[in-house]
């Protein structure tokens, strides 16, 4: 009786500090929204190199990028001087690529927006994928960890549809800072596709920027492509026409 009444006693406090433990996990909701909540503008400009690092060698690439919301995007490619004058643009669902060299307008969809953008791993699909975390995903906080000496909630989360990108994401969220430190981005089939991480966050407008990021595709071995942003502005005024077709080949 003594041994039952002890082993009830165990499974008793054990059960209290599991729902405890899950109790002091926050909603998925909030931290969803917070993320949002610093990712997301109306506009937005900033100067952007971009390191293609392989086996082989590394490439730079430094570029002008325009924002205005989650449907809108322009970007100009500054050097090296063989791609000066390389212009991107996003409209809702479509692409566009604008290459001086060929002085034509070219429409990317289908397979070509999963290649990388000048070879990088930051394919086409990621720059036309306008993240809205809350909206886009249902997430579960499975539980609180450490990443690289930062308090940070792991949360899995998963597409409500099929129109999103990646059917499936692994997000570890500083606690503090309510950005998506690292994530692991997986196809519908639980494949690893990608891994992208956030860092050097900087407070500005009120708002937890991340000034580099570091993505990894991991089809292909060896290979990882770093964004380092500065001059980083939100709320400024872009002329309509950088958002525009006209844009794409105006000199």
């Amino acid at each position: 009786m003594k041994r039952w009444l002890v082993c009830f006693w165990v499974v008793v406090v054990c059960a209290g500090w599991v729902t405890a433990e899950e109790a002091a996990l926050p909603a998925a909701a909030d931290l969803l929204r917070e993320m949002d909540r610093n990712l997301q503008f109306d506009t937005r400009k900033s100067t952007t190199t971009m390191q293609v690092i392989d086996r082989r060698r590394t490439r730079e690439y430094r570029m002008v990028v325009y924002g205005r919301g989650l449907d809108e995007a322009a970007v100009e490619y500054l050097s090296p001087a063989r791609d000066r004058g390389t212009r991107m643009l996003k409209q809702k669902d479509n692409l566009w690529l604008y290459m001086p060299r060929a002085e034509r307008v070219q429409r990317i969809s289908g397979h070509m927006l999963r290649q990388g953008m000048m070879g990088s791993d930051v394919s086409y699909e990621d720059m036309m994928d306008g993240v809205n975390f809350l909206e886009q995903y249902e997430a579960e906080v499975l539980d609180s960890e450490t990443l690289e000496d930062r308090p940070v909630w792991r949360v899995k989360a998963t597409a409500k549809d099929e129109t999103v990108t990646y059917p499936k994401r692994m997000i570890w969220v500083d606690k503090e800072k309510y950005l998506p430190v690292r994530q692991e981005l997986y196809a519908l089939s639980g494949m690893l596709l990608k891994t992208w991480t956030m860092s050097e966050v900087e407070q500005i407008d009120t708002r937890n920027v991340p000034t580099r990021m570091e993505i990894s595709d991991q089809l292909r071995e060896g290979s990882k492509t770093v964004l380092k942003m500065e001059d980083i502005s939100f709320g400024i005024d872009i002329e309509d026409e950088i958002f525009s077709l006209r844009w794409l080949e105006r000199r």
